[in-house]
């Protein structure tokens, strides 16, 4: 399997964020993690980037290679995983430009590195118009392309979203979606975690519920868009 996870326990302060999940996910997949805020969605991908300490007992594995032996630099550099975070977290006083080199600082692969670029502006053509601009002065929109600009900049055998839709209007969403499902035909497979269900059942084949720390439910897309309890808790009826 391309990412196995099982038995991920995951605490802060002592107190158990995550209580054992286990799931999976083949090459050139899209698949997403529902549910609400303080479910755990988060602490998920933290913990397969490494960013956050898995706790003993768990067992982690990305293309056959123990995860947990990879510090979050070697995840990147290494493996090809990239982490586009909650609040983007881009380095506001540099340029568009500056913070996708920055991005593939790491990488070995040199040649291939404007190709790259190229690529990233190809799919967000908005970027290459202010390529120049300081990040910081950006719209929320042209941010979020900028975060999973610089995730296809540094690693893109494995690229985890977290909230992408956050404050964006829904067409700049569908832009960003659109360039996902692109960036996936060639070959990234995308994780997902997302409050707004009903996108992130749109965007993916199929899904997992987490509610405070436990993986209650998952299925196809359809499968759960078709479930009582999803449509309840988590599509408005």
């Amino acid at each position: 399997m391309f990412l196995s996870i099982e038995n991920l326990h995951v605490s802060y302060d002592g107190i158990r964020a995550l209580h054992g999940i286990g799931f999976g996910m083949d090459r050139g997949e899209i698949v997403c993690i529902i549910g609400a805020n303080g479910a755990g969605k988060s602490t998920t991908l933290r913990a397969i980037s490494r960013l956050v300490k898995a706790e003993p007992g768990t067992r982690m594995t990305f293309m056959g290679r123990d995860l947990l032996t990879f510090s979050a630099d070697r995840v990147v550099k290494e493996l090809g995983i990239s982490h586009v975070p909650e609040g983007r977290r881009l380095f506001g006083n540099l340029t568009v430009l500056e913070n996708l080199k920055l991005a593939a600082f790491a990488r070995k692969d040199r040649e291939k590195i404007e190709n790259d670029l190229l690529r990233v502006f190809s799919i967000f053509p908005r970027l290459k118009e202010r390529m120049q601009q300081k990040a910081g002065t950006l719209s929320g929109g042209e941010q979020q392309m900028l975060a999973i600009g610089r995730a296809f900049m540094s690693g893109r055998r494995l690229m985890l979203l977290d909230e992408p839709s956050m404050g964006l209007a829904p067409l700049l969403m569908k832009t960003v979606f659109d360039a996902l499902r692109e960036i996936n035909r060639e070959g990234t497979t995308i994780l997902l975690v997302e409050q707004n269900a009903r996108m992130a059942l749109q965007f993916a084949t199929r899904g997992y519920v987490l509610e405070n720390g436990l993986l209650v439910l998952q299925g196809s897309s359809r499968e759960l868009f078709e479930n009582p309890e999803v449509k309840k808790a988590y599509l408005g009826g």
